[in-house]
């Protein structure tokens, strides 16, 4: 599972077979009348080894949230793999290639949903290296990635098992059909992905997009040196680089990164530098991150602070702020990263909220949209994505829905050093180029800023720690995908399917237990 995973092994094939041990163990402690909590505590174990082994790097961010990642997300997974294995046992052995997938997918649709969100091992993003062979994303979103995985996986264990580990009075089956189902299941969905990869064709709609990487630590510069130095590289490398053909200007999170309140904009210093900037450059429209607070009379939503001596609220804001020459716009961000800008279940343990993790700028629960947001610009509407919302496949198709023609994702990826986090990050970025048929501009602090285009292919980047300014011409696109008109709702489906079956399960279980008293 680990060496499947990109920049961990990145060998994606491996993922075909990754699961069979894990299935095979199951069916072995299911067929000897074993307890059902052993398949459990190998289920967990397996999980924490590929959790450890593939998101490891969060440690370095913040030990706290790689513990609590790390082991609530196994024990997430254990319990979805031990749910199949109660319906096999309890309901039918020969729906457990039905059951698998339910639960599965289920559970990495739920994982996008919830306060403890956190799907970065959605078994699709497996293939984010290889864009060539899942184009059909465009149609079934990521987590379609995750049931071709688990469907060969099954595939291939159903017929090692009838090859090799029959019980007693078992015969023999034509293992033929098995072998030919792993072909086509294998077979089709690449080949179809070949063909549209090599066929698709571009509509030429060009803009020129520039990114800015300005490489300032975020640890021990970012947030404690003059903003307004910071602020003055990052507009010397955009001069640099820009044109009077220049369209788009992207500069990374929280690139303003002392507190800006929104209701004076204009007379915030290093807001007023980005508006000089775009008068000297009116065919320009910029896209900067920025750490941003609003006051209320009454408190606004969970993350509204009140104000000590005072009846008034604050809430701070992780920030999209678009100015043009000599406008400006403000979206928040949605998803936020547990620990540091969002605490879970605050609403019903208020005294959570003191657990917040520190990593510079805002701590503690933070403001965010309802529902995603587009920007405007006189080229048209695009879609601002902040950091982590780059891994919500479904939350970017509502934007495209809404008209977004490109997609531009500011980070800061330096919190993770140089480790397999900020290129997983990047590599994402194609998957979402495929599902929604958008290219991307990426503008990293640090790690990788790239572009990428429809076919979810990179054809640009820049290195790791290293100070960058690029540009290329990217096409923009009005046409909507399959999943951008359906999004997840085939997997909403296998959701409530998942919760059907477990009231079953439950049902049967507690039927079983009392059986096995009497």
């Amino acid at each position: 599972m680990i060496l499947s995973f990109p920049f961990t092994g990145g060998l994606a094939f491996l993922g075909f077979v990754a699961w069979v041990p894990i299935l095979l163990v199951e069916n072995s402690i299911r067929k000897g009348k074993l307890r059902s909590g052993k398949v459990f505590v190998h289920a967990y174990l397996s999980f924490l080894i590929y959790n450890i082994g593939t998101t490891f790097w969060i440690y370095f961010a913040s030990p706290e949230g790689a513990y609590m990642a790390i082991i609530l997300n196994s024990l997430f997974m254990a319990l979805a793999f031990y749910a199949y294995h109660l319906a096999r046992k309890h309901l039918s052995t020969k729906l457990g290639w039905v059951f698998l997938i339910v639960f599965w997918v289920g559970f990495e649709h739920a994982h996008y949903h919830w306060e403890l969100s956190w799907p970065w091992l959605t078994l699709g993003n497996v293939f984010s290296l290889y864009p060539q062979v899942v184009q059909w994303y465009e149609i079934t979103g990521v987590m379609g990635g995750s049931i071709w995985l688990l469907g060969v996986n099954y595939l291939i264990f159903s017929y090692l098992l009838n090859q090799f580990q029959l019980s007693k009075g078992e015969t023999k089956t034509n293992g033929k059909r098995l072998l030919i189902g792993i072909f086509l299941a294998l077979f089709i969905p690449s080949t179809f992905s070949l063909v549209r990869f090599f066929t698709y064709k571009e509509k030429i709609n060009p803009v020129e997009v520039a990114v800015i990487q300005p490489n300032i630590d975020p640890y021990n510069d970012k947030f404690v040196r003059d903003p307004s130095e910071q602020i003055n590289k990052m507009l010397g490398l955009a001069s640099k680089i820009s044109s009077n053909q220049t369209n788009f200007i992207l500069f990374p999170e929280t690139a303003i990164s002392s507190s800006v309140e929104e209701g004076f904009l204009r007379q915030n210093e290093s807001v007023s530098a980005f508006l000089n900037f775009a008068k000297d450059h009116p065919n320009a429209h910029l896209l900067t991150g920025a750490s941003t607070y609003a006051f209320f009379k009454k408190k606004n939503s969970i993350a509204s602070k009140k104000i000590n001596g005072s009846s008034d609220f604050i809430e701070f804001y992780n920030s999209s702020l678009s100015i043009e020459k000599d406008n400006t716009d403000i979206v928040h961000k949605s998803k936020l990263v547990l620990g540091v800008e969002e605490i879970p279940f605050t609403e019903w343990f208020p005294f959570l909220e003191e657990l917040s993790i520190n990593n510079g700028g805002t701590s503690g629960t933070l403001g965010k949209e309802i529902e995603p947001q587009t920007m405007n610009s006189q080229y048209g509407l695009y879609a601002p994505i902040v950091c982590y919302e780059s891994i919500y496949g479904e939350f970017i198709s509502q934007q495209v829905q809404k008209g977004a023609e490109l997609l531009f994702i500011i980070t800061n990826d330096g919190w993770w050093r140089d480790t397999p986090g900020y290129k997983q990050h990047n590599s994402f970025a194609s998957i979402r180029a495929i599902e929604t048929r958008r290219s991307v501009a990426r503008a990293a602090n640090t790690g990788y800023s790239s572009f990428v285009n429809q076919r979810g292919e990179i054809i640009k980047q820049s290195s790791w720690w290293k100070v960058d300014a690029m540009k290329t011409t990217l096409n923009r696109n009005k046409d909507k995908t399959v999943y951008v008109l359906w999004g997840d709702f085939f997997y909403r489906i296998l959701s409530a399917l998942a919760v059907l079956l477990i009231v079953v399960i439950i049902f049967k279980q507690l039927k079983y237990i009392v059986k096995s008293k009497k």
